[in-house]
C-alpha cells in the first residue's frame, strides 16, 4: 500500500470505530423494542464481545507467535480490576440508563466522563485544573444543559434512576481511562482487551445470575448479542488497534468524539427521537469541550517529545 495513504486509512478507521460505538446505543434500544430484557442483552453483549476478541487473538497468535498475555500477577490483577470497574460496570449502568432514557440523553450523560477524568487526573497530581481544562469542563457542562433540553422542555417526568445510572456509567467509564493509562506499555493490546473483557463477563454473570436464570433465550437474542458485541467490542477495537498507533493518542481521541454525533444521529434516524436546534448546539459545545481537553494533551505530548530531542 502507498505509504501516503496509510494516515488517511487510519483516520477513516478511527472514525468508523467511534461511529460504531455511537450506533451501539440505538441498536440496544431496538433490541429492547424487540422484547428482550436489559439483563439478557447485557450478558449476550459481553459474552459475544469476549468470544470475538479471543477468536481474533487466536487468529493473530497463529501468525505472530510473539504476542503474549500479561507477564506478572500484578498485571493480571490490574487488567481484572479494570475489566470489572471500567468495562462491566460501565456496560451495566449504561444499558440500564438506556432502558429508562432517550438514547441521545443516555449518550450525553455518558460523555460526562471527559470532565470527570480531568478531575481525577487533577486530584492525582494534587493541582488545580489548568485553564484549558477548566474551559473544556465549562463547554461540556453548558453543552449538557442544552443537549438534555433543560431550557426548552419540562423534565419533571424524566426518570431519575435513569439519570443516576447514566452518571454512574460516566464515572466508571472515566475510571476505565484513568486506570488503563497506567498499565504497562508492553502488554499486547488485543490480549489486554480479551483479559479485561473476560473479567467483565465473569462479573456480569455473577451479578445477574439469578435474573439470567429466569430470562428467556432464543436465536433472536443471540443475533442481537452478536450485533452488540461486534459494534461495542470487536469492530471498534480492530479499527482503533490499527488507527491509533499511526495517528497518535491526541488526534485519535479527537476523532473518537465522533461517537457522540453518531449516537445522536442514530437516535434521530433509527429511533425517531426528536433533535432540536438547541440540542444540536449542546452537542457541538460538548465536542468543543472534548477538543479543548485533547488540545491540552497534544500540547503536553509535543512538549515531552521536544524535550526528548534535546
Amino acid at each position: 500500500m502507498d505509504e501516503s495513504r496509510k494516515p488517511v486509512l487510519a483516520i477513516v478507521l478511527v472514525l468508523a470505530g467511534a461511529a460504531s460505538y455511537g450506533l451501539l446505543a440505538a441498536v440496544f434500544k431496538l433490541a429492547l423494542r424487540d422484547g428482550w430484557g436489559v439483563n439478557g442483552l447485557t450478558f449476550m453483549q459481553v459474552l459475544t464481545g469476549t468470544a470475538l476478541l479471543w477468536a481474533l487473538l487466536a487468529v493473530i497468535r497463529r501468525r505472530e507467535s510473539s504476542y503474549s498475555l500479561a507477564a506478572t500477577w500484578r498485571a493480571w490483577a490490574k487488567l481484572t480490576a479494570i475489566g470489572v470497574l471500567g468495562m462491566s460496570l460501565t456496560t451495566i449502568f449504561y444499558n440500564e440508563a438506556l432502558s429508562r432514557l432517550d438514547t441521545s440523553l443516555g449518550i450525553v450523560l455518558l460523555f460526562q466522563f471527559t470532565w470527570i477524568t480531568i478531575l481525577l487526573e487533577s486530584i492525582r497530581a494534587r493541582r488545580r485544573p489548568k485553564r484549558s481544562e477548566q474551559a473544556a469542563v465549562l463547554f461540556i457542562v453548558l453543552g449538557t444543559v442544552l443537549a438534555v433540553g433543560l431550557l426548552e422542555q419540562d423534565l419533571s417526568g424524566l426518570d431519575d434512576l435513569g439519570v443516576f445510572f447514566g452518571l454512574l456509567s460516566a464515572f466508571t467509564y472515566s475510571l476505565f481511562f484513568f486506570f488503563s493509562a497506567r498499565l504497562p506499555e508492553n502488554l499486547d493490546p488485543i490480549a489486554k482487551s480479551a483479559v479485561m473483557s473476560t473479567a467483565s463477563l465473569a462479573f456480569v454473570l455473577l451479578a445477574h445470575l439469578p435474573a439470567l436464570a429466569a430470562e428467556p433465550y432464543g436465536y433472536s437474542l443471540l443475533g442481537w448479542g452478536l450485533l452488540l458485541g461486534f459494534l461495542g467490542t470487536a469492530f471498534p477495537f480492530i479499527c482503533f488497534n490499527y488507527g491509533i498507533p499511526r495517528l497518535g493518542g491526541g488526534l485519535a481521541a479527537l476523532l473518537g468524539s465522533m461517537e457522540l454525533p453518531a449516537a445522536v444521529a442514530a437516535a434521530y434516524f433509527l429511533l425517531g427521537e426528536p433533535l432540536t436546534a438547541w440540542q444540536g448546539l449542546g452537542v457541538v459545545l460538548i465536542l468543543a469541550g472534548i477538543m479543548a481537553a485533547q488540545r491540552k494533551h497534544r500540547q503536553a505530548a509535543d512538549g515531552k517529545e521536544g524535550e526528548s530531542q534535546h
